[in-house]
């Protein structure tokens, strides 16, 4: 018996699920849990209309490690795949020490306070884990994972040496509304307006947030503007690669989105930090989070796709190469498989693929793994058979930006 723990019914968590159900040999008993057990319960509806299995469902405050560690102790899982809010990280992963679970998530810990996006408290888990003979698996999402993937199927198959790489993400949707985050609105403007960082020479190269734009013509979505960023994969890759001399993260914005941001920004409403209003605090970030459309929502409006990979310039055999992976996924048939849009489906569908592969053994080890520390080849292999198809092709010159 394969038994996993999903905590999170956000869109990815709802992916995530019923991708599982869907490989019911491997995942043979799925408990679905979150803060609003009414979330789960209309997952677990959809999952059985769409796959005809029946999946378990709790309400877990995933904050209170006592009461997550028991949940996990009353499911008795193999593996704990950790979907909730970044935050809750730590707490999660104290729960399965306790528990005696291993442990997978997609996104690594941030503290509420403060838009850090570090691995270093995870890291740090790596000896708690190791002894326990626990495995945990930090960013098996899209980006991180699936991008840290095509980097080492790529170091492993494509090139001698990677020397740069550079990760594109686009998002070619169109919900027809003014204004909408395509994942949790708090942890997207977190991340959007946070300073722009990449890793080159050896050292960390920051910016202001958004001023560095670059056009890119996608494949199946066409000319984008995309702008440099700071994503948590560019830390795990350039520990792992040292070889890498220059790691950047692009992701593109419509000029609607922009402006709106802009004005948020402007008027506060993106601050993290607590302001009083009407005699008791607030966090505006938060405020504003219950103003947007809630993301798993979006699933039946969106239309377009989505294209995200990686370029790579390096050697193969003695002669300079550059080399570009990427998957196109279109939000309307992710809708209609799953019933959300094609950003959870992107995460959602690599959670599911590296929980088989440590259900399974494929994956395993004891300590804290980044997706950078393990073999690409069957995680490659598992997103062409799940909707998550990739391709490799030459490009005639690196990027000249």
């Amino acid at each position: 018996m394969s038994k996993v723990l999903v905590i999170g019914a956000g869109g990815v968590g709802s992916v995530a699920v019923h991708k599982m159900a869907m490989n019911s040999d491997i995942f043979t008993h799925i408990t679905l849990a979150s803060r609003t057990k009414a979330k789960c319960d209309a997952i677990a509806e959809s999952v059985k209309q769409r796959t005809g299995v029946t999946i378990d469902t709790a309400r877990i405050d995933a904050d209170d490690v006592a009461a997550t560690t028991a949940l996990i102790r009353s499911v008795k899982p193999a593996l704990v795949v950790n979907l909730a809010l970044p935050y809750q990280d730590l707490a999660i992963m104290d729960a399965c020490l306790a528990a005696g679970t291993n442990y997978l998530d997609t996104a690594n810990y941030e503290p509420r306070d403060e838009a850090r996006f570090e691995y270093s408290w995870q890291w740090a888990y790596q000896d708690r884990f190791r002894e326990a003979g626990l495995m945990a698996l930090l960013g098996s999402g899209f980006d991180p994972g699936v991008t840290s993937v095509f980097a080492t199927y790529t170091r492993k198959h494509l090139l001698d040496r990677i020397d740069t790489l550079d990760i594109l993400d686009c998002n070619g949707g169109d919900t027809g509304l003014p204004f909408a985050t395509n994942f949790n609105p708090e942890i997207n403007l977190r991340e959007v307006t946070a300073p722009s960082r990449h890793w080159e020479n050896g050292a960390w190269i920051e910016g202001p947030a958004l001023a560095h734009k670059q056009v890119f013509d996608f494949d199946q979505v066409g000319p984008k503007n995309m702008y440099l960023m700071y994503h948590e994969e560019l830390e795990s890759l350039a520990k792992f690669y040292p070889e890498i001399k220059r790691i950047r993260f692009w992701m593109t914005f419509g000029d609607s989105y922009l402006k709106h941001l802009e004005v948020l920004e402007n008027v506060g409403l993106t601050r993290i930090d607590p302001v009083m209003f009407e005699g008791r605090e607030i966090i505006p970030i938060q405020f504003l989070k219950a103003l947007l459309p809630e993301p798993s929502s979006l699933g039946p409006l969106t239309k377009g796709k989505t294209n995200i990979g990686t370029i790579a310039t390096g050697e193969k055999d003695g002669a300079a190469r550059t080399v570009y992976v990427n998957n196109v996924c279109d939000h309307e048939d992710a809708y209609a498989e799953t019933g959300n849009q094609a950003v959870s489906y992107t995460t959602g569908v690599p959670a599911m693929i590296g929980a088989a592969l440590m259900l399974t053994g494929q994956w395993k080890g004891a300590g804290v793994f980044n997706m950078e520390q393990l073999d690409p080849d069957p995680f490659m292999d598992m997103l062409n058979k799940h909707g998550l198809p990739w391709k490799v092709r030459d490009l005639d010159a690196p990027l000249d930006f």
